[in-house]
C-alpha cells in the first residue's frame, strides 16, 4: 500500500548530535578535583550538590577564600594540602582541574587519561573528554543546555528562558512522581495506561498546585486507569498542523504529538512540524496532495480503525485545520461507526496565515462584511458546479479559493461574468508561512495570467475582495499600473 512507503524527504527521528547527553550518578562516588581558583570553587558546589565523595588538591598558599569556606562547612569535601600527582586518580569517578597553563592541563589530562578516569579541565576544551551545561535546577528534575562550547552566553540566555517557564513547584511534583512509580507499576501494565496516566500526570504538574489532596486524586486515577487496561482500545486525535511554520501549532497539537504511537500525515504536513513528535512514534505517510497520486481516502480510514482496534494511539496530521477542506467529517463518521473515541485538535487555517502575513484584516469593517472559504478542487479535480458565483461576485465580500491553483482561470473568468469588476484586488500566496513562501498582488483581471507564470506544484491560495487593496498598493509601490508580469517578477 503506498501510504506503508516511508516519507522521502522525513527527517531522521535524531539529527546529528554534537555530544551526547549524559547524567551521571555521583552519589557516594569519589571525584578529584585539583585547582583553587573561584573556577574551581563553582566546580566544588556542583559536585557536593550531586553527593559525590570530594577529594581537592591544592596548596594552602593558594587556597581561594570561597573554596576555604566550603572545605570549612562540608564533611564530604577532604582537602588535601599537596599538589595533584599521578597517585590521585586511582579509585575516582572523574577527575577535574583547573589549570593555568596549556602545559599543566595536557599533563593532568594524559595522566587521567592513563589512569582511565574521564577528565575535564576547566574553561579548556581540547582538555575535556566531557563538558558541564548550564543547568536549570528542578530535582529530581534536571536540565542541562550545551552549545558545545561555541556560546556559552546563548546556553545561559536559553536556561534562563527555561527557567520561566518550569514553575518551582515541579520539583515537589517530580518528588510525588518518586513515590507514586511503584505503585503505578504494580497497578498498570507497560503501554497505554501506564502512559496515560503519566501524562495526565504531567498535565497536572504544570497547571495545578500541589495539594494536600493530589496525591489521593492521582491514587484515584492509577486505580480508574487499572480498570480501563484490558479494553485494549486505542483512539484517534485529529490534529491540525497549521500552514506549515511550526511555531504556529496549538499547546494541545503538540501534546497530541507527543502523546501518539502512530502518526499518519499528509504530504503537505512540515518536516518541521513532525520533528516535534514522539522520537518513537511510528510515522505513515498518507498522501492527500491535489493533482498527484495519493492514499485513496477509504484506506486512511481502514488504516486508523485498524490501528485503533490495537491499542494505538493515533494521530491523524492534516495540514491547516481539519475541519475546513480537511474531509475530518468523513473520518470522524468512519470513527463513530466503529466506537472509536476520536478528538479533534484545530489548527491555524491556511486563510488566517495568508492574513497575519499580510498584515490584512479578512473582516475589515471599512471594506467587507462578510469572509467565505472556498473549495477550487472538488472530488472530480474541478470547481465545485454549486458554487454561488453572484453572491461572491460583491468585491466587499472576502472570499478566499482553497487549492485554487489549476482552475485559476475558471475562477476569474465565473466571476467576471457574474459582474464583479476587472480592478478588484487579488492576492495569490504559495507555501504560505514556509521559508520558502512567495506571493503576488494584482488585479482580477492578471489572475489566470499570474498563476499560470507562477506555478502550481506548491499550495496556492487565492484572496479576492477590496480587504486587499492595501496589500495591492504595498506590493506596487505608489498603485501605479504594472503588468502581471512585472508583479510576478517582484513576487519571484
Amino acid at each position: 500500500m503506498d501510504a506503508l512507503k516511508p516519507q522521502r524527504n522525513e527527517p531522521a527521528r535524531m539529527e546529528k548530535l554534537a555530544k551526547l547527553p549524559v547524567f551521571w550518578g555521583l552519589e557516594g562516588k569519589r571525584v578529584v578535583l585539583a585547582g583553587e581558583s573561584d573556577g574551581a570553587a563553582w566546580k566544588v558546589e556542583l559536585l557536593l550538590a550531586c553527593g559525590a565523595q570530594l577529594d581537592l588538591y591544592c596548596e594552602e598558599s593558594e587556597l581561594s577564600e570561597s573554596l576555604a569556606a566550603l572545605i570549612a562547612k562540608s564533611p564530604v569535601l577532604t582537602w588535601h594540602d599537596r599538589s595533584w600527582g599521578a597517585d590521585i586518580f586511582k579509585g575516582a569517578e572523574l577527575a577535574l582541574a583547573d589549570c593555568d597553563t596549556e602545559e599543566e592541563a595536557e599533563r593532568f589530562y594524559h595522566a587521567a587519561r592513563a589512569a582511565g578516569v574521564p577528565v575535564n579541565v576547566i574553561d579548556k576544551p581540547e582538555f575535556c573528554q566531557f563538558q558541564f551545561g548550564s543547568i536549570v535546577n528542578r530535582s529530581p528534575v534536571v536540565v542541562s543546555i550545551s552549545t558545545d562550547g561555541a556560546a556559552p552566553i546563548l546556553a545561559q540566555a536559553i536556561r534562563r528562558r527555561i527557567e520561566t517557564l518550569l514553575p518551582l513547584s515541579l520539583k515537589d511534583w517530580a518528588a510525588l512522581a518518586q513515590r507514586l512509580r511503584e505503585r503505578v507499576n504494580l497497578r498498570l501494565a507497560p503501554g497505554l495506561a501506564r502512559r496515560s496516566f503519566w501524562e495526565k500526570f504531567a498535565d497536572r504538574a504544570f497547571t495545578e498546585r500541589l495539594g494536600e489532596e493530589s496525591e489521593e486524586r492521582l491514587l484515584t486515577d492509577i486505580a480508574t486507569q487499572a480498570g480501563r487496561a484490558g479494553s485494549g482500545r486505542g483512539f484517534v486525535t485529529l490534529v491540525g498542523a497549521g500552514p506549515g511554520d511550526a511555531e504556529l501549532l496549538t499547546l494541545k497539537a503538540v501534546r497530541a504529538l507527543q502523546a501518539a504511537d502512530v502518526i499518519l500525515f499528509d504530504d503537505l504536513v512540515s518536516a518541521e512540524v513532525l520533528e516535534l513528535a514522539r522520537r518513537e512514534a511510528k510515522r505513515m505517510l498518507v498522501g492527500k496532495r491535489g493533482g498527484r497520486e495519493s492514499c485513496k481516502q477509504e484506506d486512511i480510514n481502514e488504516m486508523m480503525i485498524r490501528l485503533a482496534k490495537t491499542g494505538k494511539r493515533v494521530v491523524r496530521l492534516k495540514s491547516g485545520d481539519p475541519m475546513i477542506f480537511g474531509r475530518a467529517g468523513e473520518e470522524i463518521a468512519a470513527l463513530e461507526a466503529e466506537n472509536i473515541p476520536v478528538e479533534v485538535v484545530p489548527g491555524i487555517t491556511a486563510a488566517s496565515a495568508m492574513a497575519s502575513r499580510l498584515g490584512v484584516s479578512l473582516t475589515h469593517r471599512d471594506h467587507a462584511q462578510s469572509v467565505r472559504f472556498v473549495t477550487g478542487h472538488s472530488r472530480q479535480g474541478k470547481l465545485p458546479g454549486n458554487i454561488d458565483w453572484q453572491s461572491l461576485s460583491n468585491p466587499c465580500v472576502t472570499t478566499v479559493f482553497y487549492m485554487g491553483g489549476r482552475t485559476a482561470a475558471k475562477i476569474q473568468s465565473s466571476l467576471l461574468a457574474h459582474g464583479m469588476p476587472a480592478s478588484t484586488p487579488v492576492v495569490v500566496m504559495i507555501s504560505v508561512s514556509r521559508a520558502y513562501e512567495r506571493r503576488w498582488c494584482g488585479t482580477l483581471a492578471q489572475l489566470a495570467e499570474a498563476v499560470e507564470k507562477l506555478g502550481v506544484n506548491e499550495p496556492v491560495l487565492i484572496g479576492i475582495g477590496d480587504v486587499f487593496h492595501a496589500a495591492f498598493v504595498a506590493f506596487s509601490g505608489a498603485g501605479g499600473e504594472e503588468t502581471a508580469a512585472e508583479l510576478i517578477q517582484k513576487a519571484g
